[in-house]
């Protein structure tokens, strides 16, 4: 049993486990637990600091704390033949009670000051287990969603509004019906209006109409009289032609 054993708890204690496929960022997490009663600063390294994301990389434990550090593994392309040589180191110190400089506390330790546990990199693909749990998953998803719809839809109008704003919206209901049978009314008095002023119209039309049908039976039967007359008059001037 080592010295850091002794005085924090790492979970899981041996291998860093990722699960692929490995076209996005895969997390792992990483438990550090302190069971003493002093304060304890760690530190996280890793021999491919290009390929992972550590947050927090460092950072001082409570006794009786546990800190969460999350190990994100950057996109690759993987290779299942290639075994995964890269490692993690979790380097811990005991602190002062009274410290709040952790940078001071690692300048200030000596190399038999430092405990540090390692760990080793492991790649996994996936299983036809695990992607049929993933379906599985994905299909329920929807089933959990719609429920969570159907609980969070808001209430009705009429179970929200209290008795005052139901009257007020009673009294609006009612003014508007006034004014839709006000403009109907309103409607209705155009459209006698514009019969009557067509009624008018026709009516004068007919009247002007047959005016000027008399006018013209009138100058049509005058035009034979005058015919009449004057035929009357060149027989008259002839018969006393002949009779002088």
């Amino acid at each position: 049993m080592s010295k850091l054993e002794q005085i924090i708890v790492i979970e899981p204690p041996y291998d860093l486990k990722f699960k692929g496929p490995f076209t996005d960022v895969v997390t792992t997490n990483l438990k550090l637990k302190n069971p003493s009663d002093r304060k304890v600063c760690f530190k996280v390294k890793t021999t491919a600091p290009r390929r992972y994301c550590v947050r927090p990389n460092s950072g001082m434990i409570e006794p009786g704390a546990t800190v969460t550090v999350s190990v994100m593994l950057q996109p690759f392309d993987y290779d299942p033949n290639e075994k995964s040589k890269h490692k993690f180191m979790v380097q811990t110190i005991f602190a002062p009670s009274t410290a709040t400089d952790m940078d001071a506390v690692w300048k200030d330790a000596t190399p038999d000051d430092f405990m540090d546990s390692k760990l080793r990199c492991v790649f996994e693909l996936p299983t036809d287990n695990d992607k049929m749990d993933d379906v599985d998953a994905t299909k329920a998803a929807p089933v959990l969603n719609s429920t969570a719809d159907s609980t969070s839809a808001p209430k009705p109008i009429s179970a929200s509004m209290d008795d005052s704003e139901m009257k007020k919206l009673m009294d609006e209901c009612k003014r508007m019906q006034y004014d839709v049978g006000k403009l109907s009314d309103e409607n209705r008095q155009l459209k006698d209006e514009g019969l009557r002023m067509r009624k008018a119209h026709r009516s004068d039309n007919i009247v002007s109409s047959s005016g000027a049908t008399m006018s013209k039976q009138h100058s049509s039967s005058s035009l034979p009289s005058l015919l009449v007359v004057i035929a009357a008059i060149f027989i008259g001037f002839f018969l006393g032609k002949f009779v002088l």
